[in-house]
C-alpha cells in the first residue's frame, strides 16, 4: 500500500509547485499593480504641495511689497512734514526780521538827511558831521550782517522791480531810462525788496520843431 501510494505523490507535487508558482505570480502582480495606483496619487501630492508652497511664497512677496511701498509712503510723508515745517519756521523768521528791519529804515533815512543838512566844510559842525558819519556806517555795517543791503542805482538802467520811477528828464548825456538821481535809497533783505528806491529816469531828448517857412 505504501509502495502504491508514491506515485500519486509525485503526481501532485508539480500541481501544488504549479499552484504556488502561480499565487506568487498573482501576488507580484497586485503588488505591482497597487504600487502602480499608489505612484501617481503620490506624484499628485507633491505637485499639490508645491502649488501650495509656491502659492504662499507669492502672497508673502506681494504682501512684502505691500508692506515697503507703505513705509516708503509713510517716509516721504515725514520728510514732507519736516520740509514744511522748516520752512514755515523760516518764513516765520524772515517775516519777524523784515518787519524789525523795516522799522529801521526810517532812522537811517534820519541820519542820511541829517548828513546832508550838516556843512561839513564848517568847522563849527565838522565834528558833529563826522559823528553822525560814523554812526550812520557802523549802522549800515550792522544791518549789512543780516543780509539788508542799500539799493542805491543812480547811473544804472532803470529797473522796475527794485526802482520807482518818481519823475522822467531828458537828458543828451546818458541812454533813456537811466537813473539819473536817487531821491531814497531802496533796501533789500535776503534778497527781497524791503523797499524801491525812488528814482529819477532819463528820456530821450524832444526834437525841436523848425517853425522857419
Amino acid at each position: 500500500m505504501t509502495d502504491a501510494a508514491k506515485p500519486g505523490s509525485q503526481q501532485e507535487q508539480p500541481q501544488e509547485e504549479a499552484q504556488v508558482e502561480q499565487t506568487e505570480a498573482q501576488v507580484e502582480e497586485s503588488t505591482s499593480d497597487a504600487q502602480e495606483s499608489q505612484a501617481p496619487e503620490g506624484e499628485n501630492d507633491l505637485a499639490t504641495r508645491l502649488a501650495e508652497v509656491e502659492a504662499a511664497l507669492a502672497a508673502a512677496q506681494e504682501q512684502a511689497s505691500t508692506e515697503k511701498d507703505k513705509a516708503l509712503r509713510v517716509a516721504a510723508e515725514a520728510e514732507n512734514v519736516k520740509r514744511r515745517s522748516a520752512q514755515e519756521v523760516e518764513k516765520a523768521k524772515n517775516f519777524a526780521l523784515e518787519k524789525f528791519a523795516g522799522e529801521l529804515l526810517s532812522v537811517i533815512d534820519n541820519l542820511e538827511r541829517a548828513m546832508q543838512a550838516i556843512d561839513n566844510e564848517d568847522d563849527a559842525m565838522k565834528s558833529v558831521y563826522e559823528g553822525i558819519e560814523m554812526t550812520y556806517k557802523g549802522f549800515i555795517q550792522t544791518i549789512e550782517k543780516f543780509g539788508m543791503q542799500p539799493v542805491n542805482p543812480e547811473g544804472e538802467a532803470f529797473d522796475p522791480q527794485l526802482h520807482q520811477a518818481m519823475g522822467m528828464q531828458e537828458s543828451e548825456d546818458v541812454a533813456p531810462n537811466t537813473v539819473l538821481a536817487v531821491m531814497q535809497k531802496g533796501y533789500t533783505l535776503n534778497g527781497r525788496l524791503l523797499r524801491p528806491a525812488m528814482v529819477m529816469v532819463s528820456r530821450a531828448p524832444t526834437e525841436g520843431v523848425d517853425t522857419q517857412a
